[in-house]
């Protein structure tokens, strides 16, 4: 089992506050699957107006969150070198299913499968749980592209 903490993540995605949406990752089996989580603050800067007197995280920043954890596990495929000069796009998604709120003080625990790679676009089967329950579900594909400097 590998794991990553946050300096390591940043080490790889190029999101920073507000918009870096994994804050760890708890299992990692390189080019197969991966697990981390997101801790839902009450600051979170999408809640004052996702709802006001009843926040709620936004289902496209699940979707987010879920594109992220999956990039870690192309990033990581690639190793440090080629992952240094690589990009993952959100390019795509399939099959969205949202089955829980997600709110102030949960921990959305997610996973992400690699299903495939063609052509630099890599498909993920991802989903995202508080407490246990199904929060969400989707096909997730990135595009990879390298960083043009």
């Amino acid at each position: 089992m590998t794991t990553m903490k946050y300096s390591e993540i940043i080490d790889l995605l190029p999101h920073r506050y507000p918009f870096l949406l994994v804050d760890r990752v708890t299992d990692l089996d390189p080019k197969k699957r991966i697990a981390g989580y997101k801790n839902v603050s009450s600051n979170e800067p999408f809640f004052p107006g996702h709802f006001p007197n009843h926040p709620i995280m936004p289902g496209v920043l699940i979707l987010e969150a879920m594109a992220q954890l999956a990039g870690l596990l192309g990033l990581d495929a690639m190793g440090k070198e080629e992952a240094a000069n690589t990009v993952y796009y959100f390019a795509g998604v399939d099959k969205a299913r949202f089955k829980k709120p997600v709110v102030p003080g949960d921990r959305l625990d997610m996973e992400a499968r690699y299903l495939n790679d063609k052509r630099g676009i890599w498909r993920f089967e991802c989903e995202a749980w508080v407490d246990g329950q199904v929060a969400c579900q989707a096909t997730i594909m990135c595009a990879q592209r390298k960083l043009e400097l």
